[in-house]
């Protein structure tokens, strides 16, 4: 397992955007799972912390983010994933943050958000980039096996619910949510499908998502969910 100052060589080698051979991948994947496998489905964070969006393998977004914001520890961050697929540095954007979760791991909670899939990394391109830098597939089935081990949502202080996609009809509470078996690939359906793939819409009630998976709810589910967390 690498120790505080491999994954210091590491995270310094990363923020220059240099991939990590492979068998250091392996070993940052192996020691990040047994830190994430004692996380949970709703993850409490405590304030100050600075949320982050989608980052989709815009490696220099990231580190503009860490400019703006501080760099880890001296910041806490809770990144809601979308760390793969479409820019050109997955591979360096998630080692980065995956080092960092390994390194700082009360500083930083990542989840899980769509794109952290088998399935939807066979189409949108952190496969075929794990294949491009290191001649085979094997750091991509180390990351995505990973991922199976992401909480689903964040709760920062009791009071502010994250998640990177949105609600489901078959979730009323925090507790069911924290009922569910997360550590599988992202199903086509049900509700943990619902909290990667919903989206907040303009209407009332619960719509059919665009998408083919998840919903779209309005203000008037959003507003009964989050009553009913204040009131438990």
């Amino acid at each position: 397992m690498p120790s505080r100052a491999d994954l210091d060589r590491q995270i310094e080698s990363l923020m220059e955007c240099k991939p990590l051979p492979e068998a250091d991948v392996k070993a940052l994947c192996d020691q990040a799972r047994a830190i994430l496998v004692e996380e949970w489905n709703v993850q409490p964070v405590k304030c100050p912390v600075t949320v982050c969006g989608d980052i989709h393998g815009q490696f220099y977004d990231l580190i503009e983010l860490f400019r703006i914001g501080g760099n880890a520890p001296d910041t806490n961050y809770l990144f809601m994933g979308d760390y793969v697929d479409r820019g050109y540095y997955s591979v360096e954007t998630v080692s980065l943050l995956v080092a960092l979760k390994v390194r700082y791991r009360d500083r930083i909670t990542i989840l899980r958000g769509n794109h952290e899939s088998r399935q939807i990394t066979q189409v949108y391109g952190f496969y075929d980039e794990c294949l491009r830098k290191y001649g085979n597939a094997n750091v991509w089935k180390f990351f995505t096996d990973l991922f199976d081990y992401l909480p689903l949502t964040a709760l920062i202080e009791s009071q502010i619910f994250c998640l990177h996609g949105g609600l489901s009809p078959s979730l009323d509470t925090l507790d069911n949510i924290r009922a569910l078996d997360r550590i599988q690939e992202v199903p086509h359906e049900r509700p943990m499908c619902d909290l990667l793939w919903s989206d907040p819409d303009d209407r009332c009630g619960w719509g059919i998502s665009p998408r083919g998976a998840g919903y779209t709810f309005g203000q008037d589910i959003a507003a009964q969910f989050t009553t009913q967390m204040v009131s438990r």
